[in-house]
């Protein structure tokens, strides 16, 4: 299985006080020692780096993150990424700009979304896209 994790995954694993051991983290930290290829993207690596202050935070996410194969969007993602907010949004669920890019993402790269927000699992039932533990 490929996985792309988002940021509310990696915020978790990542946290020095050690309470990020749900369920997610623990599939994350499987995939990393070889269970899964774990993928990202450019959005994915920003939020982090938003959220994580400090120049050894940064450069110990950077670092990381240059590991990990990068996947881009295209113009062609954008456009089916608004169908897939608009659709959501038809049907009484919001979803954000970047959460429906990366649910986009996954359905053209065939990969499984991991990740602890709820807006993922309300997305799913009027869209098709993997995801994790669903």
């Amino acid at each position: 299985m490929s996985l792309l994790v988002d940021t509310s995954v990696w915020s978790l694993a990542l946290r020095r006080d050690g309470s990020g051991e749900s369920r997610e983290v623990m599939a994350l930290r499987a995939a990393l020692d070889g269970a899964d290829t774990v993928v990202t993207t450019g959005l994915i690596l920003q939020e982090l780096l938003q959220g994580f202050s400090g120049p050894k935070a940064k450069d110990a996410i950077v670092e990381r993150f240059g590991a990990l194969p990068l996947i881009q969007p295209d113009r062609q993602d954008h456009i089916a990424a608004a169908e897939v907010r608009n659709l959501c949004r038809r049907n009484g669920v919001q979803v954000g700009t970047i959460d429906a890019l990366l649910i986009q993402l996954c359905r053209r790269y065939e990969l499984t979304l991991l990740s602890t927000d709820k807006d993922f699992a309300n997305a799913a039932p009027y869209v098709s896209f993997e995801l994790w533990g669903a």
